[in-house]
């Protein structure tokens, strides 16, 4: 039983994970011709596109994406209430859990992202390689803020150490 929860959570967090960044994205602005991007994308259509026959998007924030991401975490979260045999009875409970769970996601989305883009500055720092721009344009909206309260010295940008110390610590609050 312990393995097919397992299955179970890792495909609802993939796709989880896979709205999740086509939300990010797109609020963003990112390029969509990218390969990384297209592939998100490709996989995440399935749903999206009919959602977007039904919900308008409000502003610069797809309505449609939002709803699929809200509608794959909730997934998993009442996926591993069945599994365990819990009561689906405190509807604020998984409300709660699907929420922390989301925070979580992104939070770790960003650290991932960061750590890349601090390993492409030393490894591509020209920044032209496929999924290169990806991270720069989902990373540079967090540290520009950062930036300019602690401008780089020299040649070293620490804001990406900042941030990630933060993210760490909101992570550590979380659990």
């Amino acid at each position: 039983m312990e393995a097919i929860r397992y299955v179970v959570d890792t495909l609802l967090w993939l796709l989880t994970l896979a709205f999740l960044l086509r939300l990010l994205l797109q609020l963003v602005r990112a390029d969509f011709r990218d390969p990384f991007a297209d592939a998100i994308v490709r996989v995440t259509n399935w749903l999206i596109l009919p959602l977007r026959r039904v919900l308008p998007p409000i502003g610069k924030v797809d309505t449609a994406t939002l709803v699929a991401v809200l509608a794959a975490a909730a997934a998993r979260t009442a996926a591993a209430f069945a599994l365990r045999s819990m009561d689906f009875s405190d509807w604020l409970l998984l409300v709660r859990i699907t929420v922390m769970d989301l925070v979580e996601l992104l939070l770790s989305v960003y650290l991932f992202a960061l750590l890349i883009y601090a390993l492409l500055s030393y490894l591509a720092p020209d920044r032209y390689t496929p999924g290169a721009r990806l991270v720069t344009r989902l990373c540079e909206p967090v540290l520009r803020p950062v930036r300019r309260l602690i401008p780089p010295i020299g040649q070293i940008d620490f804001s990406v150490l900042w941030v990630s110390i933060a993210i760490v610590a909101l992570l550590k609050i979380l659990h």
